[in-house]
């Protein structure tokens, strides 16, 4: 399927980080996952290859890769872990089972494809390439993807994974406590769909926790920060996902705690809050991306991340203010908040 240009592709610019280089001198670079129904993998990864100059691999009928794109190859799949597994078996051994895998197959596909959705993963992009996602969205809309709200049973997200500009124990401390400062913001703003909460691919982390990081004395080291962070949270299923991050770090400490296959070590964080809305005309990469940029600002200001969390801190040590008051509200009136979306 091929579609003209919409002529809404760059209506929106999408904003830079301060910090766009690591402590190496090198481009900082970014992963994109998104989600979305209503085009299959077959038409979505012929468009994003056209998107791309790139070229087709399709590895099975669900998982097709995208290659000619200097930064490295782009998945699309459908994301339906028995299905991928169908597909990637050998024939079988007895001529009936064979049989009865096919239409097993066909009838899984033919009901997955209704619910469940398509991903586009991208390889770690220079965040300039940002505006390239950006225009790859409004020609999937334009196609015909839907995402969360445009069905009853729709949520799917974006998720980024934005590389750091160092692995300073002090920087991800930085960005963890800026990032739990803002999550009654962020959530609010992103606007989680109700059937994404249930799930919990994108769960909140649990207030013990948040009290300890948002302490202005916790400043841990690289050890004590891991092992604090795997004490209470054990699990992929955070809105920022730590784990790929200290994997990369230290996999021996990580691995005598999670036992999971698809943790994967990166030098990224996984945020995982936000929902793709795809079929709206007014939404792009830029909303969502333009809030974690506050989150960047507010890790990068040492005195301003110290006030904030000690305000932070005294809110939650206040039980009855916080059944009248939103914390949500309180910081989107903070200068640099708001401005910077």
């Amino acid at each position: 399927m091929e579609v003209d240009m919409p002529m809404d592709f760059n209506a929106w610019s999408v904003p830079l980080p301060a910090a766009m280089h690591t402590a190496s001198g090198k481009p900082r670079r970014i992963g994109v996952e998104l989600e979305m129904i209503g085009l299959s993998v077959s038409e979505v990864s012929r468009m994003v290859a056209s998107h791309l100059n790139g070229k087709v691999r399709e590895d099975t009928p669900y998982e097709h890769f995208i290659t000619g794109d200097d930064a490295g190859e782009w998945g699309v799949e459908l994301d339906y872990a028995y299905l991928k597994e169908l597909g990637r078996e050998q024939p079988a051994d007895v001529e009936m089972l064979a049989v009865l895998n096919e239409v097993a197959e066909g009838v899984l596909r033919a009901g997955a494809e209704a619910i469940v959705p398509v991903e586009i993963v991208s390889p770690p992009l220079p965040i300039q390439r940002l505006a390239d996602i950006q225009a790859l969205i409004a020609r999937l809309r334009s196609a015909g993807a839907k995402g969360s709200g445009a069905g009853v049973t729709y949520a799917f997200g974006m998720q980024f994974n934005p590389e750091l500009p160092d692995l300073e124990a002090a920087t991800i401390s930085g960005y963890l406590k800026a990032f739990f400062c803002l999550y009654d913001w962020l959530a609010a703003r992103s606007k989680v769909d109700l059937t994404r909460r249930l799930t919990g691919f994108s769960a909140a982390f649990p207030e013990s926790y948040v009290r300890k990081v948002v302490d202005p004395e916790y400043w841990p080291d690289q050890a004590q920060l891991i092992d604090d962070y795997l004490s209470d949270n054990p699990s992929r299923n955070r809105a920022l996902d730590m784990l790929p991050l200290f994997m990369h770090l230290d996999e021996k400490r990580l691995r005598a705690v999670v036992d999971d296959p698809r943790v994967k070590p990166r030098p990224t964080l996984h945020y995982r809050l936000p929902n793709c809305e795809i079929h709206r005309k007014d939404w792009g990469i830029h909303l969502a991306w333009g809030d974690w940029l506050v989150v960047e600002s507010l890790a990068a200001d040492r005195d301003r991340l110290n006030n904030l969390c000690s305000a932070y801190a005294a809110w939650l040590d206040k039980p009855l203010s916080r059944l009248f008051d939103n914390w949500a509200d309180e910081v989107a009136a903070m200068p640099g908040v708001s401005s910077g979306t």
